[in-house]
């Protein structure tokens, strides 16, 4: 498995870019997500994900972590390929993606190409669960936010501890109620934990 590539930006359209790593060119698909993080760059590193079919192997490229897991959640859907996949992520954000999941919201997803209501609603169904528990969620809809404030911090924490997002919100809303001056973070989830 190739983890990432790492180099020059020889190359760059809204889907391929080819990155020179020492010498070699490796042909990598990428989102309009990821192109748009790309953009002004002439080098840099790609989290790969190596797809292998039957006539080919194809590298495709994330500019962030948490977009790949993305990437790598929705291929695990029946019916749902690394083209589909790729396209999902051309057409929304990461974190719009995973609030419609987790929000249960099909129509959202049925706006993207590709999507049907079947799809939609096995993309929901299968998914819905692991990016409520997952840290996925939270690295794509809390780290992505510029502010980082202490209950956003917290709420980071409980996510990728398990908690759910809505639990752990109303955990740290509570903490923060009642000891509005809480200065360290890990007070606040340790007495975030307490409450759940």
């Amino acid at each position: 498995m190739i983890a990432y590539v790492k180099g020059d930006f020889v190359y760059k359209t809204p889907a391929v870019v080819h990155v020179d790593v020492h010498g070699v060119g490796y042909e990598v698909l990428i989102s309009l997500n990821t192109f748009s993080s790309i953009e002004p760059l002439d080098k840099g590193l790609l989290h790969t994900f190596l797809h292998i079919r039957e006539d080919a192997h194809v590298l495709y490229g994330f500019y962030e972590v948490a977009e790949k897991e993305l990437f790598i959640q929705l291929i695990s859907v029946s019916g749902v390929g690394a083209s589909t996949a790729r396209m999902m992520l051309s057409s929304m954000r990461p974190e719009e993606i995973v609030r419609a999941i987790v929000n249960g919201n099909a129509k959202q997803l049925e706006g993207i190409k590709g999507i049907g209501k079947k799809s939609a609603e096995r993309i929901i169904l299968e998914l819905r669960d692991k990016l409520n528990k997952q840290s996925l969620s939270a690295s794509v809809n809390i780290l992505s936010t510029a502010n980082n404030s202490l209950e956003t911090d917290a709420l980071n924490a409980l996510v990728a501890l398990g908690i759910s997002r809505p639990n752990a919100e109303l955990a740290v809303k509570k903490v923060l109620a009642a000891e509005p001056g809480s200065e360290k973070i890990e007070e606040i989830i340790k007495k975030a934990l307490k409450t759940l």
